[in-house]
């Protein structure tokens, strides 16, 4: 045994390294840190699947046809007022839309006169289109008005690289020769959203934004843009959920809930609030000043959505202090002394806050809750809060407009263009029969 221990001294230092790593290979038990490392356990229902090209991709989680699931991260009933109903078919045809996209999508949702009804436009794109089965060679209904969606991604250009391989029609002939990259990096400037617009699926004609989780989270939290925020400000149908996003866009919506507040009277119409909130996204948006929108577009979604307003406003409401709006009730009142308004006030989107400083002043000597108190005391904080709001919309809504021109192509934006400029000419049409037919 001696001998033995001599010769074990005798030996090198890799060598009795080696020793050990086989002898812990061999062991039966592991460390906690080994554990960490180890791949995550197969689920015990899945079987392995041939290699294919498709497998090099991460594959998306599929659109759930039921209804919403509890997220595991927030309390089963919150945000319950986002989760606005739509009927049957809309839904079979909005989830069967999202699951033709093998690039993976955290959240995504559909807006506009496609999903609910806006005065003027018609019925949705429902009425036309053949629902609960995929049918990509189903000829477009010149007219089903176009479904609008929004995707937010975790990575923008693994996303338009599956994509741009899965649909590469959806993109221009220069988009798919600069590549994914191009596209990210176009799609990260200002308001940080590319989009895809007339493209035919299953008999209707959609346009979808991309974005990032990160890029709308900060704009629904912040309103850096207000391009985003803006836009879910309206009613939505969600069609994959996160849970982050919907606690920002619960911040969200109060935020605006508190914006309009500060701009109206005592007393006021469950209808004025709604149009208000409808129409901060619109305020200084360049397309409400050329004839590429319909200028009567807020009262036309308040009209026929006021239902759904209701549903994604009131226990908000309700819950602020100072404000009054039975559910049976179609009028609310709210206390407008300055010390009530300035507790709306000073929880205003940061972004929003900084513009009414760099007006009214940054707070020097003056207490904290005097220097508030005084901001919603001001007769004209409605009217600068109305023009601040224009400086953030207008910028970023400006940019996204030239954008529109690369992603889409020239021949796609003289086309997206026209109908827009048809639905101004109609929208004036309809006004100035409106008033002939009230006098």
């Amino acid at each position: 045994m001696l001998s033995a221990a001599r010769n074990s001294r005798k030996l090198s230092p890799n060598t009795l390294l080696i020793a050990r790593c086989l002898s812990t290979e061999a062991s039966t038990t592991s460390s906690s840190s080994d554990l960490q490392n180890l791949p995550p356990p197969k689920h015990p229902g899945s079987s392995p699947k041939p290699k294919s090209r498709a497998s090099m991709y991460l594959q998306p989680r599929p659109a759930h046809t039921a209804q919403y699931q509890p997220l595991h991260d927030l309390p089963p009933t919150f945000g319950r007022n986002q989760l606005l109903p739509v009927s049957n078919s809309t839904r079979a045809l909005l989830e069967s839309i999202v699951a033709q996209f093998d690039a993976p999508i955290r959240y995504a949702f559909a807006y506009g006169s496609g999903v609910f009804e806006q005065d003027g436009y018609g019925a949705n794109a429902t009425t036309s289109a053949t629902t609960g089965k995929t049918n990509v060679n189903k000829p477009i209904d010149p007219n089903a008005p176009m479904l609008d969606f929004m995707f937010a991604v975790t990575h923008p250009a693994h996303f338009h690289s599956i994509n741009m391989h899965q649909h590469p029609s959806h993109y221009t002939f220069h988009s798919r020769v600069f590549g994914s990259d191009y596209v990210s990096a176009v799609q990260a400037i200002t308001p940080g959203v590319w989009f895809n617009t007339l493209v035919p699926m299953n008999g209707v004609n959609i346009k979808y934004g991309v974005t990032t989780v990160d890029n709308l989270c900060s704009d629904l939290l912040n309103w850096n843009t207000l391009y985003l925020a803006g836009r879910m400000h309206k009613p939505l149908r969600i069609i994959k959920d996160d849970a982050r996003v919907r606690l920002t866009q619960q911040v969200n919506l109060t935020s605006a809930v508190r914006a309009a507040l500060l701009t109206l009277p005592e007393n006021f119409s469950e209808t004025e609030l709604f149009e208000r909130i409808a129409g901060i996204s619109y305020t200084g948006d360049p397309r409400m000043i050329l004839p590429a929108e319909n200028r009567g577009k807020v009262g036309n979604i308040v009209k026929k959505q006021g239902s759904q307003f209701k549903e994604l406003y009131h226990r908000l409401v309700v819950g602020l202090p100072g404000v009054h709006w039975p559910a049976n009730m179609q009028y609310i009142q709210q206390d407008i002394s300055p010390q009530a308004r300035s507790l709306h006030l000073r929880k205003l989107p940061v972004n929003l806050i900084f513009h009414l400083k760099q007006r009214y002043g940054v707070q020097t000597k003056e207490e904290e809750n005097q220097y508030w108190v005084r901001l919603a005391g001001d007769g004209e904080l409605p009217e600068m809060l109305n023009r601040e709001i224009r400086t953030i919309v207008r910028r970023p809504a400006t940019i996204q407009t030239m954008k529109g021109v690369i992603s889409a192509g020239l021949g796609k934006s003289i086309k997206y263009s026209t109908k827009k400029i048809s639905k101004w000419w109609k929208g004036a049409g309809a006004g100035s029969t409106n008033k002939s037919d009230s006098s």
